[in-house]
């Protein structure tokens, strides 16, 4: 069954970017190699903060846009009950081997 993603990306300045795709994976190399045009890459935000799946594409596209909606404390609330340390869950072996389609 397939899986969406709705993540939040960051950069050293803790700028926070939201975002919803089905193949969480490409779509953190896309943003950690600028390869999109736009906000990320012209902010460089590179780090894979927090992350949460659904089987439900309207389900993923509605939570992304209560997060958008939220203020920064309430977002950073999110992200430091499962990542206190703001680690880079792309980078910290927390995806390796981790079979994202399921």
């Amino acid at each position: 069954m397939a899986q969406y993603f709705v993540y939040v990306m960051t950069n050293r300045s803790l700028t926070l970017y939201t975002g919803v795709t089905k193949d969480l994976l490409r779509r953190v190399y896309e943003h950690k190699h600028g390869l999109v045009p736009g906000f990320t890459s012209r902010y460089r935000i590179t780090q894979l903060a927090y992350f949460e799946a659904t089987p439900n594409i309207r389900a993923a596209i509605a939570r992304e846009k209560q997060i958008k909606g939220w203020i920064r404390a309430r977002k950073i609330s999110l992200i430091e009950t499962v990542n206190p340390d703001w680690k880079d869950l792309s980078e910290d072996g927390f995806l390796a081997g981790r079979n994202l389609d399921d």
